[in-house]
């Protein structure tokens, strides 16, 4: 008798939440062998993407914002590498591990949630000079990046090239691209009091969006606040504004502004992962599967997908669908293992409906905006509840421990300056070593 198994496509927030679900619904079916969860993503760990600001920023260690599928999944089996093509048609799944041979997965039942990726545009110079902003790696490296040409400025006596090094471009005015530009220029004009000739007037940071204000996510009268406390702190915020290039760090914006930069950080929103592409999952015009309201991929009977990937009806808003969320995504990973518990036992599915409770960010240390059910709080109360909410909804107890003692530990003692930029190239040094030396007579 052939064991079914259950195929989990990404193990980010959708796929772990749905992992962990099912392991604690199909506990004794687990423990007597009757049943087979995989989780299959390129990564094995998923990231809580909401405390990436504050990790770039130095306020959380980046290793405390990971979970390790291997640890919270013990029951499950996780493979690391990509999933190059899924199909309905006979339930199997291409897989290429990080090394050896590529092979098939045949499955049961999937889940497919491998996510979103960054929405890049034609502009020129944006691949080469660009900075993304949806991984830990990339927090990591914003982190040492902005650090290093603090200590480039300091240390030239060339005032273009310091100039160049103080100014800071950030594309995208949603939640994203406000978190991450708040935190940093919080960490930066803190950090700029060690580096002797750099003060917080010196540094430029500007924040580009196309559409008529930030923050889409809250009220228009929420999203002025914002933007008038960001203009308070001596950011530029330019709305209805493109930018056009980005040619050899050299910026140049459609409403006619030109400067040279080398910091150029792109958060203007996400789109399916390409996986969703590659086999013969239904597709809407904006690339993401079609499934029903019980998040079950139309046209089969076995097959499941939720997150950034899929279009999740929105029964509290009939026509639209719900927004690609980690609010909405934690959720329906329950309800999607709920469902496909369901239809392995022949009972019937039950919709997802959730009503958006509110969104949080921080803008830096201590400030902060929200609207929560209707309610609007900003400074302290909101950054205060940025960081409850999410510390609550952050997995294991030894997460939330450790994120907690970060936060304590930085009352007490001010933050690390260490641009520790050989992370990005750590056998640079070992490979000039190795182009010195002389080579030994015989």
């Amino acid at each position: 008798m052939t064991v079914p198994r259950i195929l989990i496509v990404g193990g980010g927030y959708v796929g772990m939440y749905a992992a962990l679900r099912l392991q604690r619904r199909l506990r004794r079916e687990l423990a007597r062998g009757q049943v087979r969860i995989t989780v299959a993503d390129y990564d094995s760990y998923m990231t809580y993407q909401p405390f990436l600001p504050e990790a770039a920023a130095g306020n959380i260690e980046p290793r405390h914002v990971v979970v390790p599928l291997r640890r919270v999944l013990r029951p499950c089996e996780i493979l690391s590498g990509r999933v190059r093509s899924v199909s309905l048609a006979d339930r199997t799944a291409e897989f290429r591990p990080h090394e050896g041979p590529d092979y098939t997965i045949h499955y049961d039942y999937l889940v497919f949630a491998p996510g979103s990726v960054s929405r890049l545009l034609p502009i020129p110079g944006l691949t080469e000079h660009g900075i993304g902003f949806k991984t830990v790696e990339e927090a990591i490296h914003l982190r040492n990046h902005v650090l290093l040409k603090l200590d480039v400025a300091a240390s030239t006596t060339d005032e273009r090239v310091r100039r160049r090094a103080l100014t800071f471009v950030f594309v995208g005015g949603g939640y994203a691209g406000v978190e991450v530009l708040g935190e940093l220029e919080d960490m930066a004009a803190d950090a700029c009091r060690s580096f002797e000739g750099i003060s917080r007037g010196d540094m430029r940071w500007v924040l580009v969006e196309a559409s008529d204000r930030i923050l889409p996510e809250v009220g228009p009268d929420m999203a002025r606040w914002t933007a008038d406390e960001l203009r308070r702190r001596g950011i530029e915020v330019r709305t209805r504004t493109l930018l056009r290039s980005a040619e050899n760090g050299h910026i140049v914006l459609s409403d006619g502004q030109e400067f040279d930069a080398e910091t150029l950080v792109w958060t203007a929103g996400v789109k399916p992962h390409p996986l969703s592409c590659s086999g013969d999952l239904p597709l809407d015009e904006k690339g993401r599967v079609k499934v029903t309201a019980t998040m079950r991929i139309q046209g089969t009977g076995f097959a499941f997908s939720a997150g950034d990937v899929a279009a999740v009806p929105d029964l509290t808003r009939p026509g639209e669908f719900c927004a690609p969320s980690a609010q909405h995504a934690v959720r329906q990973a329950g309800r999607l293992a709920d469902n496909v518990v369901a239809t392995m036992k022949g009972r019937p599915c039950e919709p997802y409906a959730h009503r958006n409770a509110g969104s949080v960010a921080s803008l830096g240390l201590y400030k902060g905006v929200a609207e929560v059910y209707g309610y609007q709080v900003r400074g302290f109360p909101a950054w205060f509840m940025h960081r409850t909410y999410h510390l609550m909804r952050m997995p294991t107890f030894n997460k939330k421990s450790r994120i907690l003692m970060d936060w304590t530990l930085g009352l007490l003692f001010p933050r690390e300056i260490v641009s520790l930029g050989a992370f990005q190239r750590p056998r640079a040094e070992f490979e000039a070593a190795a182009r010195t030396s002389a080579p030994t007579r015989p």
